[in-house]
């Protein structure tokens, strides 16, 4: 069975910093698109960042961007998302997904995994 599971949330002030970890059982995230996305109570649910396998391929949404770094630990087959200058905006679930398109006799096939999350709250 396979399970994503995040870590690292928590309570921190305004511009302080926290490292997400996104690790995976069943699978090998080394080999999966891995995305960090979040969700505010009553917004809609936002990608925040995204790593593919290709080395170098990252994305951020322009309100991260700069402040969120995302990155892999090959050797421990985890994503990482080092999250720093937070603010009071970044408050949300942050869950990881992985995203896997395979090609086997001349179909196409999409595995999609999602944690459960993790809250980051940020307030002084």
């Amino acid at each position: 069975q396979v399970q994503l599971v995040e870590s690292g949330g928590g309570l921190v002030q305004p511009g302080g910093s926290l490292t997400l970890s996104c690790a995976a059982s069943g699978i090998s995230l080394n080999r999966y698109t891995v995305r960090w996305l979040r969700q505010a109570p009553g917004e809609k649910r936002e990608e925040v960042s995204c790593i593919s396998t290709t080395v170098g391929s990252v994305y951020y949404e322009d309100s991260v961007n700069g402040r969120f770094t995302i990155s892999r630990d090959s050797a421990r087959d985890t994503v990482l998302l080092q999250m720093n200058s937070l603010k009071p905006e970044d408050t949300a679930v942050y869950h990881c997904n992985g995203d896997l398109t395979r090609y086997s006799g001349g179909v196409y096939y999409t595995d999609n995994y999602w944690g459960q999350g993790t809250q980051v709250t940020v307030s002084s």
